[in-house]
C-alpha cells in the first residue's frame, strides 16, 4: 500500500512541476497557471471560412476570391473591428471545398489579434497553388467545418461558418440538414452568394442564388447573406462580410453601411433540393 502511495506522491509532483510548480510551492499555483491559460485561449469568434473552387468557379474569379480574403483580413476595417471585441483576437481557418468529400485545408486554426498576425495569415493564403474540383456541396463543407471547432484550443464567444459559393447544393446530404444540425450545435452560417456571371445551365447555376443561400443554407443567430452580383464588388463584398462577422461580437459597435440581405424566416422561395434535381435530371442520377 505504501508503494502506491508514494507512486501516486511521486506522479502528483512530476505533474505540479511541468506546470512551472515547485514541488513546495502553494497549492493554489496549478489553478491560476490554469486560469492564465484559458485566458490565453479566449477570442472573440472562432471563424471557419469555407471557400467554393468547383468547376463552375473559373480561374480569374478563384483568384480574385483568394485576393479578397486576403485583402479582407488586412483592411483597416477588419482591423479596427478587431479592436471592439472584448478579447480583441478571433481564431480563423480556411479550407477550400467542392464534392462531399473534398475538402482541402489552406490554413489550419490561427489567432488574428493585430496587422503582423493579420499580414502572416493574408500571406499563407495567397501563397497557395490554385485549384480547381468536381461538384458542389454545400452540406459537405458544413459537415466538414462542424467538428472544426472542437478540434481547436480557442474559446469563442461565437462560432461562424462562413460560406462563399456560386451555386446550389447537387451533391452529398441535404443542405438543409448540415446546416439545421450545426444550428442546434449553436454554430451559426453566413453566405456570400457569388452571381458575377450569365446564368449557364451547363455549370448547373441558378436564379436568385441569394434566396437560395438565404433560405436553405444560412441559419444561426444573426446570419446574414452579402450576394456579390459584379466583380467590382467582389472583393469589398467579402471585406464587409468578415467585419460585420467580427463586429458581432461587439454589442455596442456599429455595422458598416452594406447591403446586407436578412434571412427568410417564411417558406423557402425556392427549393432546396433545386441542385440534386437539376443534376439528376441531366445525368440520370
Amino acid at each position: 500500500m505504501r508503494d502506491w502511495v508514494s507512486i501516486g506522491l511521486m506522479l502528483a509532483v512530476a505533474f505540479g512541476m511541468t506546470l512551472g510548480m515547485r514541488a513546495d510551492g502553494p497549492a493554489h499555483a496549478a489553478p491560476v497557471l490554469l486560469a492564465q491559460a484559458d485566458e490565453t485561449n479566449k477570442v472573440d469568434v472562432e471563424l471557419v471560412l469555407a471557400v467554393d473552387v468547383s468547376y463552375s468557379m473559373d480561374m480569374d474569379e478563384l483568384a480574385v476570391q483568394r485576393e479578397g480574403y486576403a485583402q479582407a483580413i488586412t483592411s483597416r476595417e477588419f482591423l479596427q473591428a478587431l479592436k471592439t471585441g472584448p478579447t480583441g483576437k478571433v481564431a480563423v481557418i480556411y479550407f477550400e471545398w467542392a464534392a462531399s468529400g473534398d475538402q482541402k485545408i489552406i490554413i489550419p486554426w490561427r489567432v488574428i489579434d493585430g496587422p503582423e498576425s493579420a499580414d502572416a495569415v493574408a500571406s499563407e493564403i495567397l501563397k497557395t497553388p490554385l485549384r480547381r474540383a468536381s461538384r458542389t456541396s454545400i452540406s459537405g463543407a458544413i459537415n466538414f467545418a462542424m467538428p472544426l471547432f472542437e478540434q481547436n484550443t480557442y474559446r469563442g464567444l461565437r462560432r461562424v461558418i462562413d460560406i462563399s459559393g456560386d451555386g446550389p447544393n447537387n451533391n452529398g446530404d441535404p443542405v438543409t440538414e448540415a446546416r439545421d444540425s450545426a444550428v442546434a450545435k449553436g454554430i451559426v452560417i453566413n453566405g456570400l452568394p457569388i452571381m458575377v456571371k450569365e446564368i449557364n445551365a451547363a455549370t448547373m447555376d441558378i436564379e436568385n442564388l441569394d434566396y437560395y443561400y438565404e433560405d436553405c443554407v444560412v441559419g444561426g443567430p444573426g446570419a446574414f447573406v452579402v450576394p456579390i452580383k459584379t466583380k467590382e464588388k467582389f472583393k469589398e463584398a467579402i471585406r464587409t462580410k468578415l467585419v460585420l462577422e467580427v463586429a458581432g461580437s461587439a454589442p455596442k459597435h456599429r455595422a458598416p453601411q452594406a447591403r446586407v440581405v436578412p434571412v427568410s424566416a417564411s417558406e423557402p422561395r425556392i427549393s432546396c433540393g433545386i441542385g440534386e434535381q437539376m443534376w439528376r435530371d441531366r445525368f440520370g442520377r
